[in-house]
């Protein structure tokens, strides 16, 4: 038997598809799980922990 050589369009077209399913798989993920707002939400209250720690300079 011989080995058939594919041909580069091909491979590179087959290889373009499989990096935007996997990119399309990932994004579906995030968005169903709304991780991107739980990762927002879990940063915005460890940014707020540092700065309310920090003296307030100014008084009105």
């Amino acid at each position: 038997m011989k080995k058939k050589k594919k041909c580069p369009v091909c491979r590179a077209l087959k290889l373009v598809t499989k990096i935007l399913g996997l990119a399309t798989g990932t994004l579906f993920v995030v968005y169903f799980l709304n991780l991107d707002q739980k990762l927002l939400a879990w940063s915005y209250a460890r940014v707020n922990e540092i700065f309310d720690r920090k003296p307030v300079d100014i008084k009105f």
